[in-house]
């Protein structure tokens, strides 16, 4: 029984070092849990203290979960499928959280005009803030190395990568209110207002950029084939 499972753990991890698709699909796995445990998360905080930025936020993971799991679902079941049907069933996956793709940039307009006003809920110190920009620097990262490499992969699989940094970059968003939020001092908060507004535009325009240019490509080319 053992013999079997260091045989099981050994092929894991040479699929791992040696499939792209794999390892985006098993660390899209993992993002998918974080992600709903987040939803939930923010969820349970929007209708426990009538918070908005909570409650938005919640919406914005449900619909990341949603395109996720819809992705996953999708290469799981076309696992035994000839190279046609597979192409056909991503295709049309792809439109349909494309058009989720896009309300989730409409879901986002909410909850960061509330972090430019400054009005997101902050009830952590600086210890936390900082561990939480470590994290994020880890993230955005690791998301930008990723992305250089998804051009030669499937179109779920480059969706999957645009996806992580579109979620990391959300995620500078909330870490720059945190910091603002937890290292302002008093008189302050206009200068930082101004720089928030400006921060958040840049990196939402980013966000729709990322979610519409990769639409286009496909398009222009299956217009070509």
């Amino acid at each position: 029984m053992k013999f079997i499972r260091r045989q099981q753990i050994k092929l894991l991890r040479k699929k791992w070092s040696e499939s792209y698709s794999f390892k985006t699909l098993i660390s899209s796995t993992a993002s998918l849990c974080v992600t709903t445990l987040f939803a939930l998360y923010h969820g349970f905080l929007g209708l426990a203290l009538s918070s908005i930025w909570h409650g938005s936020i919640c919406v914005f993971y449900l619909l990341l979960v949603a395109i996720r799991g819809n992705i996953l679902l999708t290469e799981h079941k076309i696992k035994s499928k000839s190279e046609k049907e597979k192409q056909n069933r991503r295709q049309k996956i792809f439109y349909a959280t494309s058009a989720l793709l896009l309300l989730l940039n409409l879901s986002l307009i909410l909850p960061i005009s509330l972090m430019v006003r400054l009005q997101k809920p902050i009830n952590i110190g600086k210890i936390p803030a900082i561990a939480m920009a470590a994290y994020t620097t880890y993230k955005i990262t690791m998301a930008i190395i990723h992305m250089r490499k998804r051009q030669v992969h499937h179109v779920l699989i480059r969706e999957l990568r645009t996806i992580n940094l579109i979620d990391a970059l959300v995620s500078i968003l909330t870490l720059q209110n945190t910091l603002i939020m937890v290292n302002a001092n008093a008189g302050e908060e206009n200068n930082m207002l101004t720089l928030s507004a400006i921060s958040s535009a840049a990196i939402y325009l980013l966000i729709v950029i990322l979610t519409i240019l990769p639409i286009k490509q496909y398009i222009k080319v299956n217009r070509k084939r």
